[in-house]
C-alpha cells in the first residue's frame, strides 16, 4: 500500500474551510471515540459548503447548515489515496499527534504525582497533615499557583524542605528562608511557597485559620519561626541577667530597681543566653495591670514575671521556650474568660507550664461582684478540664486585675 498523498490531502482536508471538520475528527479521536456517525456545522460559509462538495463530490448545497457522515469521508481519503491509512491517520497528518483524554489523564496524573511526592513523604507521619496534603491536592490550589505540575514540582519541594524543617525551635524567619531555600526573602507574605507552608505550620502549631498579619505572625511563632524581629516584644519584670551579655547586664540593673523592661525578639533570637535560668520560678500573667502593680508593690523584690500583654507574642514564646529549656519552672494565670483559655492552650503548644491559680477552685472562689458575664465560644482547659465546666456553669468572667493581691502574694519577698 502506498503511502499519503500530503498535497492532495492538505487539499481536501487541509484547508481553513474543512478546519471545522478536522477539528470535529479531532476532538472525537481526543474524547476516544470512534470516527462514526454525522457532524453538522450549522451557519456554514459559501468557502465551507464548496470545499465539502469538493471533498464529497457533490454540487454544494443552498442551505447554511451542512452536514456529513465520517465514515463517507473515511472511506473518500482510503479509496482516492490521499490516505490509505483513513481519516484517524488523516487528522494527525494534518494537525499532529491525538493523545487520548484517558491516557492525557493518566500520564499528568503521573506528572502530579511526582510532584507531589517530597511533600507527601514529609507529611506522611503525621495525620493532620497527611489529611491537608490530600487535600491541597484534591482542591486544586497548587493548580492554580503554579499551573501544570512542571511548574508546581519546584514550588511543591520547597514547601516540603521548609515543612521537613518545623518546628524550628525559635529561627528567624528570613534566617530559616536562607538556610532551607537559599533565599532570605523565599517566605516573605506574597511568595506562593509562603501560603503553601502557613497551611501546614497551622496544623502542626495547632492554630486556628485566619488570616492577616498578626495571625501569620501567630502561625509562625506556634512552629518556632520568628518573624518581625524588632515589632514583637515581650514585658518582663526582675528577670537575673546574664553577665556575659550587655541585654543580660541591662536586665540585672532594671532588676534590681524593680523596674520592668522590655525585650525584643531579635534581642532573643540574637543571643538566647540573657537569663539565667536554673532553678527559677518564672511566673506568667496576661494583663500589664499586673506587672504595673508588682513593679509599685514590690519592686526589686518581685518573683521574676513574664506579660503576655493580651496574647502569646513571638517574643514571648520564645522567651518562654527558652525558660524551659534552660531549665526554669513555668507558671501560668490568665483572666477567667474564653479568650484566656486560648491563650493558656496556645502557650501550652509551646512551652510546658503548670497553673497558677487557674484551676476550677480558684474560679470559682474568685467570684464576686466584680466578676462580668461571660461571652465567646468555649474552650477546653486540658489542665483542669473541670474549669471549663465550671466557667460554662457559672458564665461569669474574672479578670486579672480583680485577684491582684493573690497573685502578688505569691510574688512576694523571695
Amino acid at each position: 500500500m502506498s503511502g499519503p498523498d500530503l498535497p492532495r490531502l492538505r487539499r481536501l482536508l487541509g484547508t481553513p474551510a474543512t478546519a471545522w471538520l478536522l477539528e470535529r475528527a479531532r476532538r472525537r479521536l481526543h474524547e476516544g471515540r470512534l470516527l462514526t456517525g454525522t457532524v453538522t456545522r450549522s451557519g456554514a460559509t459559501e468557502e465551507e459548503r464548496a470545499a465539502l462538495a469538493s471533498l464529497l463530490g457533490r454540487r454544494p448545497g443552498r442551505g447554511t447548515t451542512v452536514s456529513v457522515r465520517l465514515e463517507q469521508v473515511d472511506a473518500l481519503l482510503r479509496d482516492s489515496g490521499a490516505c490509505p491509512d483513513g481519516l484517524a491517520a488523516a487528522v494527525e497528518l494534518l494537525s499532529g499527534p491525538v493523545v487520548p483524554r484517558e491516557e492525557e489523564r493518566e500520564r499528568e496524573e503521573r506528572a502530579w504525582d511526582r510532584a507531589f511526592a517530597p511533600l507527601e513523604q514529609v507529611c506522611a507521619s503525621v495525620p493532620a497533615l497527611r489529611t491537608w496534603c490530600a487535600g491541597i491536592r484534591r482542591d486544586g490550589r497548587v493548580r492554580r499557583m503554579a499551573g501544570g505540575p512542571e511548574q508546581a514540582g519546584p514550588l511543591l519541594e520547597g514547601a516540603a524542605r521548609v515543612v521537613a524543617a518545623l518546628p524550628a525551635g525559635g529561627v528567624a524567619l528570613s534566617h530559616l528562608a536562607a538556610r532551607v531555600l537559599g533565599d532570605a526573602h523565599a517566605l516573605d507574605d506574597d511568595r506562593s511557597v509562603t501560603t503553601l507552608v502557613l497551611g501546614a505550620a497551622r496544623l502542626l502549631g495547632d492554630e486556628a485559620e485566619g488570616e492577616g498579619a498578626a495571625w501569620r505572625r501567630r502561625v509562625w511563632a506556634s512552629v518556632g519561626v520568628l518573624k518581625d524581629e524588632l515589632s514583637s516584644t515581650v514585658l518582663v519584670l526582675n528577670l537575673p541577667g546574664n553577665p556575659e551579655t550587655a541585654t543580660g547586664r541591662a536586665l540585672t540593673s532594671l532588676a534590681g530597681e524593680g523596674q520592668p523592661a522590655v525585650l525584643t525578639l531579635r534581642q532573643l533570637v540574637s543571643e538566647p543566653r540573657h537569663t539565667l535560668w536554673p532553678g527559677l520560678v518564672v511566673s506568667v500573667c496576661e494583663n500589664p495591670v499586673v506587672v504595673a502593680e508588682a513593679a509599685d508593690r514590690l519592686g526589686a523584690r518581685c518573683a521574676p514575671l513574664v506579660c503576655l500583654q493580651g496574647g502569646p507574642s513571638a517574643a514571648a514564646l520564645t522567651l518562654l521556650r527558652q525558660a524551659a529549656d534552660g531549665g526554669a519552672a513555668v507558671r501560668l494565670h490568665t483572666d477567667f474568660d474564653w479568650g484566656g483559655v486560648r491563650i493558656a492552650n496556645a502557650v501550652a503548644r509551646q512551652v510546658p507550664w503548670e497553673p497558677w491559680r487557674l484551676t476550677a477552685a480558684d474560679y470559682r472562689s474568685s467570684l464576686g461582684a466584680r466578676s462580668r458575664p461571660l461571652s465567646g465560644t468555649a474552650a477546653p482547659t486540658g489542665w483542669d478540664p473541670a474549669l471549663a465546666e465550671a466557667m460554662a456553669e457559672c458564665g461569669m468572667r474574672v479578670e486579672e486585675e480583680t485577684v491582684l493581691d493573690d497573685l502578688l502574694g505569691d510574688l512576694g519577698p523571695v
